[in-house]
């Protein structure tokens, strides 16, 4: 099938064939050929570390040592965060077909440009030692600063996070829509969030159910929202039965608020207007207003109506990132769109207090990237810099800093209101190791299907316990690599 977007065509096909059939991919056999099942890594670019790892072993019982210890969401397969070298990994052990299907996906909804995990590679071909034959293995990295929802709640957030989270989810759903994408299984589960400011980025982490098509149907659409809103209302009514959904969430209401801002967000997007010849100022209101939401436009379709009296305008190529790729310009700094939002806003404010209104933009920059980012940043503990995200660290600080302001009644320098959000309000954004640990059991006591040629595992039950060992174990030493952000 021929894809209307370009971009979809450089994202090379990955499926597993024979070695003189490889094509635009890298295969990486372990040892010399020797018969057609040979274990093979598939991936479009090598790392030396991957061949080290014990591929002949189910991954549940994959040694501690090379285990991440962090969060994991609910998943019908059994799922490993891996130390590869100097990155971590997740690993899901699924079916040869399913595993190869699934890395194109990804692969071709990165070069679109969809927040998504980044796949790695696929390795097929496992036998455990006595030649049992064992499942394939999708690797994808470990998308940093991420939790999946139900890590969101194992402290005490915001009353309204379930409202952002679907509010991040939203957003999602119609980009994948917009490039004709069909999930077909949209839900909390399948999505890591990110904190963005005071929202949540939202990323697609399981592809398995999904279609890309040059466009998607109207029926395709309104499954994928309603099966959304069936998922989240289960999801949340899940969550209140384990007492960590704030009581005074409406699980109902929420699901609605999902249709709601995702059906508010489609009409702003893609509807047609029409303008009279005197009111084309119209048509620039419309853009600024997609900017607002966080959308450029790169091109209006428009065209005459039938009475020739009006001009029928329709935005063509839309993407998110407006103020995220303002920042990138500005700043090299890489961020979520609703942080590019508050730093540019500090940007701003720094260009006014210094008195800097006529300057070039790219030339305060620098200047406040120098003197009020960069200091704050380099303020993070250490202990603290691989879970916590620079830029939301800035953000939360200047979050700290005006609620300072105002009980004192007149500003805060910049270094006081850092180190007081050091010592007061960092300390309680790590996760324990008891919720991290019940988290994790939860998410192996969700495997339905994986299962070894023996059926030895899969069931989750053994690997629960499993790791409920490890945890006891090592937990406390561990807890740095897992994080819940406080939002008060």
């Amino acid at each position: 099938m021929t894809f209307q977007d370009p971009r979809i065509l450089k994202a090379t096909s990955v499926k597993v064939t024979p070695a003189d059939a490889q094509v635009g991919k890298k295969t990486l056999p372990t040892s010399a050929p020797t018969a057609e099942t040979q274990l093979r890594i598939t991936a479009a670019s090598s790392n030396p570390k991957m061949f080290t790892l014990p591929w002949s072993t189910p991954l549940a019982k994959w040694p501690k040592d090379l285990l991440a210890n962090l969060p994991r969401g609910i998943s019908r397969h059994i799922v490993r965060f891996v130390y590869v070298g100097d990155e971590v990994y997740a690993m899901k052990e699924i079916a040869q077909t399913a595993a190869e299907r699934e890395y194109e996906l990804l692969r071709q909804l990165r070069k679109l440009d969809i927040p998504c995990v980044q796949p790695i590679a696929v390795v097929t071909g496992r036998k455990a030692p006595d030649g049992t034959p064992l499942e394939s293995i999708l690797v994808t990295k470990h998308l940093r600063f991420s939790l999946p929802y139900r890590a969101l709640f194992a402290r005490n957030l915001r009353a309204d996070t379930a409202e952002r989270l679907v509010d991040a989810l939203a957003v999602l759903l119609v980009r994948l829509h917009l490039i004709g994408f069909y999930w077909g299984d949209v839900s909390l589960s399948n999505v890591l969030f990110l904190r963005d400011a005071d929202a949540f980025a939202a990323f697609l982490v399981d592809a398995e159910t999904g279609d890309l098509y040059p466009t998607i149907t109207e029926g395709r659409r309104e499954y994928d929202i309603d099966l959304a809103r069936t998922n989240i209302i289960g999801e949340l009514m899940d969550l209140h039965s384990g007492n960590l959904l704030p009581s005074e969430v409406d699980e109902i209401e929420v699901g609605n608020r999902l249709v709601e801002r995702y059906n508010k967000l489609w009409s702003a997007l893609t509807d047609v207007e029409s303008f009279s010849p005197d009111e084309m100022w119209k048509i620039e209101q419309r853009v600024n207003q997609l900017n607002d939401l966080g959308f450029d436009v790169d091109e209006l379709e428009m065209n005459t109506a039938p009475d020739g009296k009006k001009v029928m305008v329709k935005p063509m190529v839309v993407d998110a990132g407006y103020a995220s790729r303002k920042l990138l310009r500005l700043t090299g700094l890489d961020v979520q769109e609703n942080q590019a939002r508050r730093l540019l806003n500090d940007l701003d404010a720094y260009k006014a207090s210094t008195w800097r209104q006529d300057d070039d933009l790219e030339v305060v920059a620098t200047d406040w990237m120098r003197e009020v980012f960069e200091p704050t940043v380099r303020m993070l503990p250490r202990e603290y810099r691989s879970t916590v995200e620079p830029a939301q660290f800035f953000h939360d600080v200047l979050t700290h800093r005006w609620y300072m302001a105002e009980q004192v009644g007149h500003d805060v320098p910049m270094a006081d209101a850092v180190q007081s959000y050091i010592e007061d309000v960092l300390p309680n954004t790590k996760m324990d190791s008891a919720a991290l640990a019940d988290i994790n059991a939860e998410a192996d006591s969700g495997v339905i299907d994986d299962e070894s040629a023996d059926g030895s595992y899969g069931d989750g039950s053994d690997t629960a316990d499993d790791d409920d060992d490890d945890d006891d174990d090592d937990g406390a030493e561990d807890d740095q690599d897992a994080a819940v952000w406080a939002t008060d």
